[in-house]
């Protein structure tokens, strides 16, 4: 590999405008086949075969009316007053119309809800009445004859006002008048309602809404694509481009990996995002592709750039140095990019199937960034020449560092000691992570979505931002309207002995009557942990004593089964991605410990990343640094994406610490002092790599979006804890304290093993130019 990527150098340094030009023409293939082939990305998370998916298909198939997807719009006065006649009437007005836009099934008039609620309590006062009345025109001996079914008709009556009670315990305008909720209701389910109904929607109302009036709208209408660049990961960029002014000197080295990140991402988003419109893909996946294109782009271009900077210096022909540093360094970059791609496509394996697309983007976005550092890298370091070398490099030349003293043992002890006490003591909150998808109250403040929800929360109570919807399957259908009344509250009295249950009410039942949905408000949010319980608790009714069936549905009953379902995969998938860990590792370094202390490392860098995630935004600490103002679970699926990404990255600095150690073993230095050596030798490099690492995902942190914040400083806190803890202090002080066993191999297995020359010590031997480097990497 490494010959074939020398050669690969040399001919597009040789070719240089050759390969810049095909590159251009390959970014614009891609932007062309997005522009002709992309489709619409989806807002909602979804995972198939879920009991709340199970629930809407009967839904769908049984009762369509209640399977549509919904939505909350919250009207409220902008000086806090209680509701004109005129506001009302204009309110109820914009509703009627809003019901006839494409995709809209219905909307509720809050203020015709009380009206109709009270006309049926009239209807049954006047029965009541009626029922009377004719009881006492019967002769007394057609009385005593008639009073079983008189007694019947008054039992229905009664259970009717019961079913009505119930539903005015659900208020569509507040106590004070000032606020109301109307809900719309979509023609299609809930995960397939386009984002065009839904702008359609809040393009009407809000373009329609009364003097003195303002529209909220809730996450279920307004969730959208993302902005995958804002003014954070623009200053994430910039603080990249700094890091690489400072330690290469000048403008046009530093200008150039960022060139070619960029370039890395308009091709593997724009390709990715061509598959859009053949397969339905999650609105935050190219927000990760963004963040991983990048990153690794800016680092792997890095560490080419960085030994073809050397080796000029150590006075190597042009066209050679690029060859040789493509040949060993850019062959280290492959075999790290590999890693990053196995780890990405193994989020395949998880079954889940937006997390396997994710994976997917993310892995096109690596793999271009690979390709454009040993092809596109070399020739414009060809068109560049001797510019990327400032003067305060050359006048460096030729100075030697070389260390000759290990560092002192009890340091090292010192040092282990103290990084694990640091590692464990930022996871401990992992140990009360729980894992759900954000709700209005995670997005930012000044967001419509957060001020619906405090207002339904303040105004309603908390519950009703979350509402659960209750589907009952009786046995047999109940033709008879007195059975099927009386089965209505029987179940709802059910419902409502549950704990957590505040109000329900009854919403539908199917043409043959076998079908009854309720919608059912719990005391708390659609992300509390009561809430979650109450879904579980309503579950565990069934089956009623009258062999009915339930089942949960709605939006938090979703979001909690699609969360359960990311905790059940993910120690599968990170056994998984320990154990090609230890095989990768084993291949690369011929050793049993380094690759056993790697992982170690990777998974307390790991939980110390879920420990920092859990204190953040599920405790609220430093809330107002990170744009928390209302703690939530930790999003569903990030432990996993965690995972896979920061399992690359983390092989990458071991990679290329490591790496410098055994070379420097591999020559005769004893083996402590080649700990010291290899870390100074690599030092420079990764400790850039990782600030720019950390500078990019670290500007995606102050996106407006609530999953791109978390997902943003997952990654850059994973990075920090890996690199700069584990990778450049545990893991040195470990292999000191190991000496000469941190090397060892059963003879048996070495000889089995294949030679992996992952730096290319094999054509740095076939091609003596090139010298031992002058300068820190």
């Amino acid at each position: 590999m490494a010959e074939l990527l020398y050669r690969l150098g040399r001919l597009c340094a040789r070719r240089a405008w050759t390969t810049v030009i095909t590159w251009i023409v390959v970014l614009a293939l891609s932007v062309t086949a997005y522009l002709a082939f992309g489709g619409a990305l989806s807002s909602q998370v979804t995972i198939p075969g879920t009991a709340t998916e199970e629930v809407t298909e009967k839904l769908a198939e049984k009762l369509p009316s209640a399977s549509g997807g919904n939505g909350a719009i919250v009207f409220h006065n902008t000086d806090g007053t209680a509701f004109t006649a005129t506001q009302r009437t204009e309110i109820g007005e914009l509703l009627g119309t809003t019901a006839e836009l494409d995709g809209v099934a219905a909307t509720t008039n809050p203020f015709t809800t009380g009206d109709q609620l009270a006309e049926q309590a009239k209807k049954i006062e006047d029965g009541r009445r009626q029922l009377e009345q004719a009881e006492q025109q019967l002769p007394p001996e057609q009385r005593e004859l008639a009073r079983p079914q008189l007694e019947a008709q008054a039992a229905t009556l009664d259970q009717s006002q019961r079913l009505l009670d119930l539903s005015a315990g659900i208020r569509t305008v507040s106590a004070d008048n000032t606020t109301a909720i109307a809900q719309v209701i979509f023609s299609d389910p809930r995960l397939d309602v386009t984002p065009e109904t839904k702008e359609s929607v809040v393009e009407h109302v809000g373009d329609n809404v009364p003097d003195g009036v303002e529209a909220e709208f809730s996450n279920d209408i307004t969730q959208g694509v993302p902005e995958i660049l804002g003014v954070g990961e623009v200053a994430g960029v910039v603080i990249a481009a700094i890091t690489l002014m400072i330690m290469l000197g000048t403008i046009v080295a530093a200008a150039l990996p960022i060139v070619t990140a960029l370039a890395g991402v308009g091709i593997g988003v724009s390709a990715s995002l061509a598959l859009s419109g053949a397969v339905e893909m999650l609105s935050i996946t190219p927000v990760l592709g963004v963040m991983l294109g990048l990153a690794v782009g800016i680092d792997y271009c890095l560490f080419i750039l960085n030994r073809h900077r050397r080796q000029l210096l150590d006075g190597v022909e042009m066209h050679e140095s690029i060859g040789l540093a493509n040949g060993t360094s850019g062959n280290a970059v492959v075999f790290a990019g590999s890693t990053v791609l196995v780890a990405l496509l193994a989020l395949n394996v998880t079954g889940i199937g937006f997390l396997g697309m994710m994976g997917t983007v993310g892995a096109i976005c690596v793999a271009v960034s690979v390709l454009l550092a040993v092809t596109f890298t070399p020739a414009l370091l060809s068109l560049l020449g001797e510019r990327i070398l400032s003067r305060r490099a050359r006048r460096r030349a030729g100075r030697h560092h070389l260390v000759n003293t290990p560092m002192s043992t009890g340091r090292a002890v010192l040092t282990v000691l103290g990084c694990l006490a640091v590692l464990l003591v930022i996871a401990v909150p992992a140990l009360s992570m729980r894992l759900g998808l954000p709700d209005g109250s995670s997005e930012a403040e000044s967001s419509t979505q957060y001020r619906s929800y405090k207002l339904i929360e303040e105004k309603f109570g908390a519950g009703v931002n979350g509402p659960l919807l209750v589907v009952a399957d009786v046995p047999r259908p109940l033709t008879e309207p007195a059975d099927a009344v009386a089965e209505q509250v029987r179940i709802a009295d059910a419902l409502l002995a549950v704990d957590g249950v505040t109000a329900l009410a009854p919403i539908g039942q199917s043409d043959d009557k076998t079908i009854f949905a309720f919608q059912v408000i719990g005391e708390d949010g659609p992300s509390s942990g009561s809430t979650e319980q109450l879904v579980r608790d309503l579950r565990d009714l069934s089956p009623l004593p009258t062999d009915v069936r339930l089942g949960v549905a709605g939006s938090a009953s979703g979001n909690i089964d699609i969360s359960e379902q990311l905790a059940d995969a993910l120690p599968g998938y990170l056994g998984l991605v320990l154990g090609l860990s230890l095989i990768i590792l084993i291949f690369v370094f011929r050793s049993i410990l380094v690759p056993l202390t790697a992982t170690l490392g990777f998974i307390l860098s790991l939980f110390a990343t879920f420990g920092g995630l859990t204190a953040i935004f599920q405790w609220g600490w430093l809330g107002a640094v990170f744009g928390v103002h209302d703690p939530n679970p930790v999003l569903s699926f990030l432990p996993t994406i965690l995972i896979g990404i920061l399992f690359g990255l983390a092989m990458d600095y071991q990679l290329f610490l490591v790496s410098g150690m055994r070379e420097a073993y591999a020559h005769g230095a004893p083996a402590r002092l080649a700990v010291r050596q290899g870390v100074r030798a690599g030092r420079t490099v990764v400790t850039a790599a990782a600030i720019i690492m950390i500078a990019v995902f670290g500007g995606f942190i102050f996106s407006n979006t609530a999953i791109i914040r978390s997902l943003g400083f997952g990654l850059a806190f994973g990075v920090l804890a890996d690199a700069f803890l584990v990778r450049m202090l545990l893991i040195p002080a470990v292999m000191h304290l190991l000496g000469r066993s941190a090397w060892w191999i059963p003879r048996w297995l070495d000889r089995l093993l294949p030679d992996v020359d992952v730096e290319g010590a094999a054509l740095e031997r076939g091609h003596p130019v090139a010298t031992p480097g002058t300068l820190e990497r």
